[in-house]
């Protein structure tokens, strides 16, 4: 098994890291503002694929604030979103902005105190800067390539466990429902002695990782915008960042496993079974 962590990663020029993660927070607090402001009270959702896959006006709006805000500072920096797609040229482009207004949207929308705003800076060897605003509890998360992470400016060290009994591992449902397997991922993490929570958000389910509340997060599809920022903080706080093969990669294309060191094993291997 290769870790994440381990990949030589390319330099970032210092002040890009310095601007990036000054000008994402203060988009993170705006956000913070908006969501606290607005959830459960007439958010006007639509539907996209299912019941449970809204967009609201809010999504739009700090969507559209995000896109202002960075082409003016980071011009040349094409920008992707949820809401609004990718900018011309984003894929061939040296870094790029990807955002997610409201991770969580349904929860947002009945008012419950779960979802976030995800923004990172990502280059080919995957996220430089990650922001994720938990605005329930009134929490920034914040890391840099090389420079660690932090949650409201106090650093973040995981500390690593070696035996899933008694620890939570999280995962999030597809846009359909269970994911195939899910049934007997969580079977298995049961056997463990492990508990498995599904609480609609992939950008916290991996920050709780990053903070030490979780073992581990799987995921079995997603979208870059919805982890970039997380996988930022949990790659800085010494998380493990693994596909279903066991494989690293920047963001990895075939889902998502971030991890304690200690039982990324373990976590990886229920999910394969399950796969199989």
């Amino acid at each position: 098994m290769t870790l994440l962590s381990s990949r030589p990663s390319r330099p970032v020029e210092p002040g890009l890291l310095s601007r990036a993660l000054e000008v994402a927070g203060r988009l993170a607090n705006d956000a913070t503002d908006v969501i606290t402001a607005t959830a459960g009270r007439g958010a006007r959702p639509d539907t996209k694929d299912s019941p449970f896959d809204w967009v609201t006006d809010t999504d739009r709006t700090l969507e559209r604030h995000t896109r202002r805000v960075l082409t003016a500072e980071f011009p040349g920096i094409p920008v992707v979103g949820e809401e609004f797609g990718a900018d011309v040229g984003a894929e061939m482009a040296e870094y790029r902005w990807v955002v997610d207004p409201v991770d969580g949207t349904a929860n947002y929308v009945a008012g419950m105190p779960w979802c976030a705003y995800s923004l990172a800076l990502v280059d080919a060897s995957g996220p430089v800067v990650g922001v994720v605003a938990d605005p329930y509890r009134a929490q920034i998360y914040a890391a840099a390539r090389g420079r660690g992470a932090r949650a409201n400016g106090a650093p973040l060290r995981l500390s690593d466990r070696a035996v899933t009994a008694g620890s939570i591992v999280c995962t999030e449902l597809s846009r359909r429902g269970p994911w195939p397997g899910m049934g007997e991922f969580i079977e298995r993490a049961a056997t463990a002695h492990a508990g498995v929570r599904v609480l609609g958000s992939a950008a916290l389910s991996i920050a709780q990782v990053a903070l030490g509340h979780a073992v581990a997060a799987v995921l079995h599809r997603y979208h870059e915008w919805d982890v970039a920022g997380a996988v930022a903080m949990a790659i800085e706080a010494g998380a493990v960042v693994l596909d279903r093969r066991g494989e690293d990669a920047a963001l990895p294309v075939d889902g998502l496993l971030v991890a304690a060191p200690g039982v990324a094993e373990d976590v990886l291997a229920w999910w394969q079974s399950a796969d199989a």
